[in-house]
């Protein structure tokens, strides 16, 4: 078999290529180049399409370490393409993740170093958020991926940026399959937008004010959707204005005798439902309330508020209901007067200076179907 050289035309990169094939998929970027005397508007379409599906999975295989080898002298081979050997990096830009595990998580703290609304406990809360996964619900570590901007990170890929958090969740949903419990836990800033269909939340990357925020609609569109029938999600989002943050069907509301109901949102969120999966999200409060940051809790960390009501309310009552559990979060919450540090919103200076130590913040839950919850256990 004769091979030549041509080059990707995506990434520009050399590769060799046997002398018959007239279509190729590069191994690096995954884009698709066509060879022939001319592209027909059909292969350019499909061209588009493989190479922005193509950029989640590099990122993946460049996140995971790979142990291909052959002797041939190439270092792996795709359905349409080969490419050269590339060079060794260092082994702390490239973890081993198990991306079919039937247990994995994505984690995002973001302390958004050096602003003005910078946070103190985002990233204390992922790190006890994997531990509590590891220790509590068997979660391999090697299963949860980890987005902080703590300075002492230094793989970029793990930098919670508008686009590593997309191709995280991307990660967390691909392949998930009945069985599987997967986990998304973000600690950092959301907001409420105005839009043409009313108010819509969102979650702040670091990059956010470069890139813009991660919507409701698109966090949906990305782990809701596609979760397929008999795995579960849960997530669990420490961030102001996040209580539909992830668009779900039914709202958990208290009624006048004192008991949890469920509120059909679907005809006002059209619908936007897990394709049989269940998705479960645990909020730091409604869409117009605000979450803190507070000693208070721990009586010396820097937590937020959400994050370390739900660890330890789970360790303290193993077993323990929905109900229950969001009961004992929002009263711990609410017993919270003291040690409050920073306000998790935008305007927290304004809202510090007027407001006091007395927040109000109810943690919520949402889900994409209706259960008891009274006697559905929480499990991970």
């Amino acid at each position: 078999m004769t091979n030549r050289q041509k080059r990707c035309n995506q990434c520009g990169r050399l590769l060799v290529v046997p002398q018959e094939v007239q279509v190729f998929e590069c191994a690096v970027c995954h884009g698709i180049t066509w060879i022939g005397p001319t592209t027909s508007p059909w292969s350019q379409a499909y061209s588009n399409v493989h190479h922005i599906a193509g950029r989640f999975r590099g990122f993946v295989n460049t996140i995971m370490a790979s142990s291909v080898n052959n002797n041939s002298g190439y270092y792996g081979i795709t359905h349409f393409g080969y490419y050269p050997q590339p060079q060794p990096q260092p082994s702390s830009l490239m973890p081993s993740y198990h991306v079919y595990g039937s247990k994995r998580a994505v984690l995002c703290g973001i302390r958004y170093h050096g602003k003005s609304y910078g946070l103190k406990g985002s990233i204390n809360d992922v790190k006890c958020m994997k531990y509590f996964l590891v220790k509590e619900f068997g979660f391999p570590s090697d299963s949860i991926l980890m987005l902080t901007d703590d300075k002492e990170e230094k793989n970029p890929l793990r930098i919670p940026t508008k686009t590593n958090i997309q191709m995280a969740l991307r990660w967390l949903i691909e392949s998930s399959q009945s069985g599987d419990s997967l986990v998304f836990h973000f600690s950092g800033h959301g907001t409420r937008e105005m839009n043409m269909d009313g108010f819509c939340e969102a979650i702040c990357p670091v990059d956010y004010e470069q890139h813009g925020k991660i919507l409701d609609t698109e966090i949906n569109a990305a782990i809701v959707s596609p979760l397929p029938r008999g795995a579960k999600l849960h997530a669990i989002i420490d961030a102001c204005h996040s209580g539909t943050l992830l668009d779900l069907s039914f709202m958990c509301k208290m009624n006048r005798e004192g008991y949890y109901t469920w509120e059909d949102r679907r005809c006002c969120r059209n619908d936007k439902g897990a394709s049989g999966g269940l998705v479960i999200c645990i909020s730091a409060c409604e869409d117009g309330q605000i979450s803190i940051d507070t000693s208070a809790l721990s009586g010396k960390v820097v937590t937020g508020a959400l994050t370390y009501s739900f660890i330890q309310t789970v360790q303290n009552e193993p077993g323990l209901s929905y109900g229950r559990l969001l009961s004992v979060m929002r009263s711990t919450i609410r017993g919270t007067k003291t040690g409050i540090v920073r306000l998790n919103g935008p305007i927290a200076s304004l809202l510090n200076r007027f407001l006091g130590p007395e927040i109000r913040q109810e943690p919520q839950l949402s889900s994409s179907e209706m259960f008891d919850m009274y006697t559905k256990r929480f499990e991970l």
